[in-house]
């Protein structure tokens, strides 16, 4: 059986729509008092999942565009946006 691929937008769009039903499945816990170390071990849920996320943002954007800056004379400019972005990420 052949596994059928994804663009890294559509992998991304995925996972944050499942991060959205998760989040709200986690406000929900909060509204109803459920206890606080499960909260968090939820909210961790929530957080390694939109870091998956980025990590797969952060690759495609290597992969493409700063390559193909890199290839065009753009390599300064990439190099600070990829600095912009670890120093937000970071």
């Amino acid at each position: 059986m052949k596994k059928e691929t994804t663009s890294p937008r559509e992998d991304v769009a995925k996972r944050l729509k499942i991060v959205e039903g998760h989040l709200r499945k986690v406000i929900e816990m909060v509204e109803d008092g459920v206890y606080c170390i499960d909260v968090l071990q939820q909210t961790s849920a929530v957080k390694n999942a939109i870091k998956k996320a980025e990590e797969i943002l952060l690759v495609n954007h290597i992969n493409h565009c700063v390559v193909k800056a890199i290839n065009t004379n753009g390599k300064d400019k990439a190099i600070e946006e990829l600095a912009q972005v670890f120093r937000k990420v970071a």
